[in-house]
């Protein structure tokens, strides 16, 4: 098996030795004679592609055809009439009967990447074949019979698939009779180097320059990097430093420019609901983080009314800081606020947010902190004589407008949103 092994390494280009890389060549080679189905699992940029090759190329049907189909590209209202054909007048622009890839591919292999992109239809279109290697063209009611060896590949997490519904468990035990799994390129640290090689001699030759060279130090930092693109990004990489590069021999710090250690790439797996989990994370620790800076400037802002009080006392305040007081410090003026809510915000802008109870991040009624309790106390007879003077200013106010309340707003300084409240609270409804 190792000179078989070493043989088709030789062939389709591939470099390494990493034991679980050996172990998924050495199961393709063992399938490839017999004719059930394969499913290639893996990273994205790990080879895939490499194992339907050697399966179709030491198979029976070696001189029958092989199509490729990427099943995440084909958009889900063509793909059956792509995979089975469709008749003519079978929907609109279909001015003609079409062979699919399952009639043209008859007696040979079809590999299906990214398979866990099927829509669901197609899945049951699919498990037909695979059950019975029967399958009818879009638009037609006459059955048609294949012979076709099917491989597929996916980088999906395809438990995780079956379980949100996304995929069928019949057709993922179909089609997984043989699993071979592709190792990511970051298990594989003996065979970075030995692909850096490759690579560089590959550019080299095609661009007509001088070859890479990894110094000593490079080669330890790139076999320490965990490449979240596998070999596809180490390719790039190589042929971008060959064509941009003049400096022949690579450097840790020159590699660092292209690769930082410190800003890896979250791995290329396509695992359902990470992203949505990842964005609401984000989301909640922003809220957090305003509310926090919200909580911070009405402290301020309380320390600063603590100051006026005791600077100035309450019978220099004008109207609009005496209002301003009572909202604050008055357990009255918070009835209408959301329970042991820390805040209360009114705009002017009737569309801005009003932001309460943000109690859900400290636990605990925070309403009197860094404020002197005497102090209130001692100003608490005069809140209650505001109040009273509040319903009076709001009835002058609306009589001196005729009832307009937004010019009332105006005139005593508030929101009309505060105004309408006020206005519910002391009863003034007309």
């Amino acid at each position: 098996m190792s000179n078989e092994l070493q043989n088709i390494k030789n062939r389709f280009g591939i470099i390494g030795n990493f034991p679980a890389l050996n172990r998924a060549l050495e199961k393709a080679i063992q399938v490839a004679p017999t004719d059930i189905s394969v499913l290639v699992i893996g990273e994205s940029g790990v080879g895939k592609e490499f194992i339907p090759k050697i399966i179709h190329s030491e198979s029976k049907r070696k001189h029958q055809p092989y199509i490729v189909v990427n099943c995440g590209a084909i958009p889900e209202g063509t793909i059956d009439s792509e995979l089975f054909g469709h008749e003519k007048g079978a929907f609109t622009g279909a001015t003609a009967t079409r062979k699919g890839y399952f009639e043209v591919a008859d007696g040979g292999t079809i590999f299906l990447d990214e398979v866990g992109e099927l829509p669901l239809q197609t899945q049951v279109r699919l498990l037909r074949v695979l059950e019975s290697g029967e399958f009818m063209k879009v638009g037609s009611s006459q059955v048609q019979k294949t012979n076709v060896r099917i491989v597929a590949a996916t980088n999906v997490n395809m438990m995780k698939a079956i379980q949100d519904g996304r995929f069928r468990e019949d057709l993922y035990y179909r089609l997984n009779t043989v699993q071979i799994d592709m190792p990511p390129l970051r298990e594989r640290k003996g065979d970075v180097h030995l692909l850096f090689r490759k690579f560089a001699i590959d550019f080299a030759e095609k661009y007509r320059m001088p070859e890479l060279e990894l110094e000593p130090g490079a080669v330890h930092y790139i076999e320490n990097y965990a490449f979240p693109g596998n070999v596809r990004q180490l390719r790039n990489l190589v042929e971008q430093m060959t064509v941009v590069e003049r400096n022949r021999h690579v450097t840790p710090e020159k590699l660092a420019e292209y690769i930082p250690m410190e800003s890896h790439l979250p791995m290329v797996v396509n695992t359902p609901g990470t992203q949505k989990q990842s964005d609401f994370g984000s989301e909640r620790e922003i809220m957090y983080k305003i509310l926090f800076d919200m909580r911070n400037d009405i402290n301020d802002l309380k320390s600063l009314t603590s100051e006026l009080i005791k600077n100035r006392g309450t019978s220099d305040l004008s109207n609009h800081e005496k209002n301003l007081i009572n909202r604050i410090y008055t357990p009255e003026s918070q009835q209408n606020a959301a329970p042991n809510s820390l805040l209360y915000f009114e705009n002017k802008n009737n569309d801005a947010p009003v932001v309460q109870n943000p109690t859900i991040i400290s636990g605990q009624d925070d309403s009197y902190e860094d404020v002197e309790d005497i102090e209130i106390e001692e100003h608490r007879p005069e809140s209650l004589s505001l109040q009273n003077n509040e319903k009076d200013l709001i009835i002058k106010a609306l009589d001196k407008h005729k009832g307009r309340r937004n010019k009332a707003a105006d005139e005593l300084g508030i929101s009309q949103r505060t105004l309408y409240r006020k206005i519910k609270q002391y009863n003034l409804e007309e």
